[in-house]
């Protein structure tokens, strides 16, 4: 993992204010698509192991919900993990949060998601951006926080998209802040100038070790669209799969990603 100083150098800004009314956003465009789900729609296999759509509405709800709750904790006393330590220390969780999935009564779906949205935009109105997040790998702003809950949604509602066929919109702002993130934890991942990736219309970051590009076409560049590169992040998609279907362009010796990615999964 890169020392987290190097990451919280390279950490771009979120305009707080939009962050958290994405997120409202992108769990409004998943409650409705629920709404209209079948009752028989719930017990369809996912993407995601053993889970079903039930278990993934839940997770989805969850991951909105412990926002509300972890605010009604006691603040910790010191923030201990920025913004882009968050892609890495969640790595080994999967087992806990599977248990803690399950523990959600999604008995009504649709009951339990109008719950969680009330409970989010209550707390977050009143909840200042320094205030400090407890979680289990350590101490985080809400401000930060919430830039996290983009990359949860969006990610999400791509699999409960693949899950039931239903197509699920996406929040303008949820889906930039989701892709900035990503991006940006692939720089810190990989830092270095010698390879420019290019997810527009939402980010640049250059990364691997080699020339730094000042000006002029990079010699190694890498393109792609937003969904394609929150699906190669998150391990939903395979690089040398996604580069023959013409999804990505890579152009240069080394501009190849496939050894640094997925960087969650």
């Amino acid at each position: 993992m890169p020392p987290a100083k190097k990451r919280v150098q390279r950490l771009r800004r979120y305009d707080s204010a939009k962050t958290r009314a994405a997120v409202l956003a992108q769990f409004g465009h998943v409650r409705n698509a629920v709404r209209t789900l079948p009752p028989e729609a719930f017990d369809k296999p996912t993407r995601l192991g053993e889970w079903t759509v039930r278990e993934l509405v839940a997770h989805v709800s969850w991951m909105v919900d412990c926002v509300p709750r972890l605010l009604g904790r006691p603040e910790p006393a010191r923030q201990e993990v920025a913004l882009l330590d968050w892609p890495f220390v969640t790595a080994g969780t999967a087992e806990w949060i599977d248990e803690r999935t399950r523990q959600v009564d999604a008995s009504d779906p649709a009951a339990l998601m109008d719950r969680t949205g009330q409970a989010y935009e209550a707390a977050v109105a009143v909840a200042a951006d320094e205030r400090l997040i407890p979680l289990g790998f350590g101490a985080m702003t809400l401000a930060d926080f919430l830039v996290t809950r983009t990359v949860e949604l969006v990610v999400h509602t791509d699999d409960l998209s693949a899950a039931t066929g239903v197509e699920i919109p996406y929040d303008r702002q949820a889906l930039a802040a989701c892709t900035r993130l990503l991006a940006d934890a692939l720089a810190a991942k990989a830092p270095g100038g010698a390879v420019e990736v290019r997810i527009p219309p939402y980010a640049v970051v250059q990364c691997v070790e080699g020339p730094r590009h000042t000006r002029g076409t990079p010699p190694n560049v890498v393109e792609t669209d937003p969904m394609t590169w929150i699906r190669l992040a998150t391990g939903r998609a395979v690089w040398a799969a996604e580069r023959d279907a013409a999804r990505v362009s890579a152009s240069g010796e080394r501009a190849g990603l496939e050894g640094l990615l997925p960087l969650m999964s």
